[in-house]
């Protein structure tokens, strides 16, 4: 369903969400810093829609070595045109990169993960092709909404019941469709830390403006996790 709406959309995607300055925007300045202060060479970006990182990231350094995986190829097509040449963006698979064991110095991927079935199979398969270091921004729905909006659903989440209320909501199903965004799932990066813990040092930025705690009160967040002794 998701791969249908962005071939149907790919014209329109860059008006409709690559915003000027957004939070992937911000994400994006953050990642370069960190490239260019732990000194990477290498980056995979998954997801890559039209090829924002990879245009930006090239921009900041020629030298880096970037390579990007799209499954959509009415997306990749239009990456192709704004200046990626065929083996810099390809068609790849989240679930299934066709890399070898630590392929790249850094894996990343913007606004991928909410919309996907299974996060942490995608996580382990990014940590896989990783030498060193995973790089995510995307949602965090438990700081999305109101304060009273937030607070209930914190509270489900501590209580373990907000994925049954999410199932509730959408009729039997964990996923809504919106026009504007397609296939999409109530989604929280907090929810990786948990499969990152035990190897990897785990950084948060808060990519919207957001209270001292930004699982309670930022919509966006992103996560710079590096392999410990690294």
């Amino acid at each position: 369903l998701q791969k249908s709406y962005y071939a149907t959309t790919a014209n329109d995607y860059d008006n409709q969400h690559l915003l000027d300055k957004d939070e992937h925007f911000l994400a994006l300045n953050y990642l370069a810093g960190l490239i260019n202060f732990h000194g990477f060479t290498s980056i995979l970006d998954v997801g890559a829609g039209t090829g924002r990182a990879a245009l930006f990231l090239k921009e900041k350094d020629s030298k880096l070595k970037i390579v990007s995986v799209e499954p959509v190829k009415e997306l990749r097509e239009i990456g192709h045109e704004k200046g990626l040449k065929p083996l810099e963006l390809l068609d790849g698979d989240v679930y299934n990169l066709n890399f070898e064991n630590s392929s790249f110095d850094l894996v990343c991927a913007f606004g991928v993960f909410h919309h996907l079935q299974d996060p942490v199979a995608a996580l382990e398969e990014m940590k896989r092709v990783s030498r060193y270091a995973i790089y995510i921004s995307d949602t965090n729905n438990f700081g999305q909404g109101n304060r009273l909006s937030r607070f209930l659903k914190q509270a489900l989440n501590t209580l373990n019941i907000w994925k049954f209320m999410v199932f509730v909501k959408n009729r039997g199903k964990m996923y809504s469709i919106s026009e504007g965004d397609g296939l999409a799932y109530s989604f929280s990066l907090f929810s990786l830390f948990e499969h990152l813990k035990s190897n990897y040092s785990v950084f948060t930025l808060s990519t919207v403006p957001g209270g001292r705690n930004i699982y309670r009160t930022a919509s966006h967040v992103a996560i710079f996790a590096k392999k410990n002794g690294i």
